[in-house]
Formats: structure tokens, C-alpha cells, sequence
């Protein structure tokens, strides 16, 4: 289960709509950290003429690189082929920073809502930052982004530590990394509270002491059309959802479709049961490995079934949550060229496309 400490929220100065003369702009912060170089007139361009950033930038050509033709580019092949109405909201639960594998799935979404309990944290302007503290900050980033990487998902006791460490922390600045690789540009960063009935709260506003805190991040396509991310640090268990105004949030952008992947099995527990249901009520369409939800939660009149790849079972990190059913029904599944979840070899991964009856 994710554990982390949500100490005080704070986004620095770069999430300003005005900036003072000198001051790195979201955007360019984001394909900084990135590897990729920011804009003519960034004060943040001098710096890539550090040997530390311009090793960053081959390490992240390199690997965004396979991932892109190992991967991410077979990803929005599939979901070309197997979505044929999506809607404009996707809801990924568990996610983490996660936005990379959100846009690979979704890419034609304009409002993405992803949550954790991962804090959302900061990133202050970088060309105010010692050169120290911008080779520590780019080593920060390249750890806490290794495992996601290499295997599809992020391990969540690795993230303890990586995202809590140095000026440039939690999951805003791995959201940066993701949103300008993704080909994005970023238009306006803000924080963002909810309150107890789910209504939201920007800059200074009181949202009370149980606000739920997050980030709000407008940015374009390559297409220029404008989208939303929105990212929230909360707890997803039913004492969590139930004391937050998260879910009745997420339920003025309903219905949406969602992603499950590598969830600790979290929505096979009990006390997950909350958003389980929000997530059947409120999803058109629902892919997922199989730590997302249990088969057996489906109603079969309400849902069809599109298996793909193979189901292996879970991992030995997760005992006791094989499910018969979901092997019976993998039984007819249907190729998969692309690894995805805790067996990320393609060979050995499941990907299940449900589909609410209309």
C-alpha cells in the first residue's frame, strides 16, 4: 500500500501566470528536467551547457527512445484499434505521476485526473538553483523514473524516498518530464484544494481542514487543443474517499473511462470497495491488468470483454489473488505486442478491455 507523508503543499515560482523578467517558465522547466532544451529566451538555456544536463539529455533521448519504439507507440497503436468512442474524461486511481501510460491509452482525453497519496511537491526556478543542486535535482529525477522505465510501474518504496529529497520533489517534477516527452506544452500550472463536497479551491482560497490537495495543470497537444491534468495526493481507501470531497469531484466529469495498472491488488481488498464502485459506476470503459479490479465485481450484463495477452497470474510479491475466472477467460484472448504491469514482459502480460453495454 503507498504510504507517504503529505507534509505543507507548495508550488513555487515557476507556476505563476506572470513571471518577472529572468524567471524559467513552467514549460521550460519541464523540458529542462526533461532533457530536452527550453526555449531561446529561457534563463534556463545557459545551463545545458552543463556536461551534468547534457549527459541527462543522452540518457532520456536514449531510454524515452526504446520506450517510444518498444512500447509507448504500440500502446496508441492498440487503443486506436480497440477504442472506438472514447470519452473526454479518463480517471486513472493508483496511478501515481504516472501521465506517461494515461496519454499512451488516452491520448485523444482532454481531462486527465490522476491520484495517490504520493505528495504533489514542488519545483522552484531552476535558474536560481546552485549548479549542485540542478546535478542533484536531474539524479533525482533519472531515480525516481528508473523503475517505470524499465518496467511499466513505479515501486512505491522507492518513491519514498526519491520524490521527498532535495529542492525538486514529489510528482510534479516527473509530471513535467512526462507531459513535455509526451510532446505537450504546458500553459499553466496551479494548486488546487477540494473540499468536503468536492467543489474546488485555487491559490488562496479555504478549502477547510479536511481539503483534499492536488495540482492543476493546463497544457496543449501537438494538436494545439487545450487540456487539463489534474493530479491529487489522497488516500483511496473507503475511510479516505469517504471523509474527501475527491470522488464527488471526479463525479461532475462523469462518465470517463479508466486505467488500472499495478495496483498492489488494492481494489481486491474490502476496504477499497468505495472507489471500486465509483470506478463501475462512472467508467464507459474500463483497461486494466489484473491487480485492477476482480472479475468477479463485474456484472456480466452490464459489461463485455476483450481479453489480451496472457494471464500468468499475479507476481510473488501478491499471493492469494489468483482468479480462476479471469484465467478462463484468457483463454480466448487475443495477442499482445507490448508489455504492460508487475509481468512486464510482453509475453507474460494481461490487458483486459471492458466495455459498459450501452
Amino acid at each position: 500500500m503507498k504510504i507517504a507523508a503529505i507534509a505543507a503543499f507548495a508550488i513555487l515560482a515557476v507556476v505563476a501566470p506572470a513571471r518577472a523578467a529572468g524567471t524559467a517558465t513552467a514549460n521550460d522547466t519541464a523540458r529542462f528536467l526533461a532533457g530536452m532544451p527550453p526555449s531561446a529566451a529561457s534563463p534556463l538555456l545557459p545551463l545545458t551547457n552543463d556536461p551534468a544536463w547534457q549527459r541527462h539529455a543522452r540518457l532520456f533521448d536514449a531510454a524515452f527512445g526504446q520506450l517510444e519504439r518498444g512500447q509507448i507507440s504500440k500502446i496508441r497503436a492498440w487503443a486506436g484499434a480497440n477504442l472506438a468512442a472514447p470519452r473526454p474524461t479518463m480517471f486513472y486511481m493508483f496511478s501515481g505521476p504516472d501521465f506517461l501510460y494515461a496519454n499512451a491509452f488516452y491520448s485523444k482525453a482532454t481531462t486527465y485526473v490522476l491520484s495517490a497519496l504520493e505528495p504533489v511537491g514542488s519545483v522552484p526556478d531552476l535558474a536560481k538553483v546552485s549548479s549542485g543542486g540542478i546535478e542533484f535535482a536531474l539524479d533525482s529525477v533519472e531515480r525516481s523514473l528508473s523503475s517505470i522505465m524499465s518496467f511499466s510501474f513505479f515501486i512505491t518504496r522507492h518513491m519514498r524516498t526519491d520524490l521527498n529529497a532535495g529542492q525538486v520533489s514529489g510528482t510534479l517534477p516527473l509530471l513535467y518530464v512526462f507531459l513535455a516527452r509526451s510532446g505537450n506544452t504546458i500553459r499553466d500550472v496551479s494548486p488546487i484544494s477540494l473540499d468536503d463536497s468536492g467543489a474546488a479551491h485555487f491559490a488562496n482560497e479555504n478549502a477547510g481542514k479536511n481539503a483534499t490537495r492536488g495540482v492543476r495543470i493546463a497544457f496543449a497537444g501537438s494538436d494545439g487543443e487545450e487540456r487539463t491534468l489534474y493530479f491529487f495526493s489522497t488516500d483511496l481507501s473507503n475511510s479516505g474517499v469517504r471523509s474527501s470531497g475527491f470522488l464527488k469531484f471526479c463525479a461532475t466529469l462523469a462518465p470517463g473511462n479508466s486505467l488500472i495498472k499495478s495496483a498492489s491488488y488494492l481494489l481486491h481488498a474490502g476496504n477499497f470497495s468505495t472507489v471500486r464502485d465509483f470506478l463501475l459506476a462512472n467508467s464507459s470503459t474500463i483497461i486494466q491488468d489484473d491487480s485492477g479490479i476482480p472479475l468477479g465485481d463485474y456484472d456480466p450484463k452490464k459489461w463485455r470483454f476483450f481479453p489480451f495477452g496472457r494471464y500468468a497470474g499475479p507476481i510473488a510479491e501478491f499471493p492469494g489473488r489468483y482468479q480462476p475466472r479471469y484465467a478462463e477467460l484468457f483463454r480466448r484472448s487475443q495477442p499482445l505486442d507490448f508489455g504492460i504491469g508487475y509481468r512486464w514482459r510482453s509475453y507474460e502480460s494481461n490487458l483486459l478491455l471492458s466495455i459498459k453495454v450501452p
